[in-house]
């Protein structure tokens, strides 16, 4: 049995270990009782890095990358959402997160996520975070009339692209959002969808 070198900070998933050993899930028991490895969940490892403030827990993205395999996911929710100037202030309490696999809340290294399995842009630009938070004003903490006033000042004054953010609400919003976004798209604007 090899013994695998370990980067601190990284996240491993059980499979990670059965290039070193017939029985993966043993070895990484055993890394786990000679403390090189942390047990997160079922399947998933950290191995700890340490600082002069004691062990650093995984980085959020070191998290969802080895939980999703490498797959394709985005972080979105207030914190996405807040800095779009439309209105939403809302605290993030459970991190959003889109992705291809999964939906439901889910622990990992004790920090709590919600999966969302939707469709989203693997490079989201601003114009898709404004049609993701008309489609979440609740859980923004803002009306979607709050939504709708900022978004149309901020269109009139050139913040958001109009045919982008049209196209963002067509592929990714609901027909209630389309038609918001429509209505807040000045008239000298591009053409209506």
């Amino acid at each position: 049995m090899a013994t695998p070198r370990l980067k601190r900070g990284r996240v491993y998933r059980t499979e990670d270990f059965s290039r070193f050993d017939k029985n993966p899930t043993r070895l990484a028991s055993k890394l786990v009782r000679e403390g090189k490895l942390r047990r997160l969940r079922k399947g998933l490892y950290h191995a700890p890095r340490r600082s002069t403030f004691g062990e650093v827990p995984p980085s959020e993205d070191e998290l969802l990358t080895a939980y999703f395999r490498g797959r394709p996911y985005l972080r979105t929710g207030p914190s996405a959402w807040n800095t779009l100037g439309l209105g939403s202030t809302a605290v993030e309490v459970v991190p959003l997160v889109y992705n291809t696999t999964r939906t439901g809340e889910v622990e990992l290294g004790g920090r709590r996520f919600e999966f969302r399995r939707v469709r989203f842009p693997r490079k989201p630009d601003l114009e898709y975070f404004v049609v993701d938070l008309l489609e979440n004003p609740r859980r923004a903490g803002v009306g979607v009339e709050t939504v709708h006033r900022a978004l149309t000042s901020a269109l009139a004054a050139g913040r958001f692209d109009s045919k982008r953010l049209l196209d963002r609400a067509n592929e990714y919003g609901t027909l209630a959002t389309q038609e918001l976004v429509r209505e807040a798209v000045p008239e000298e604007g591009p053409a209506r969808v």
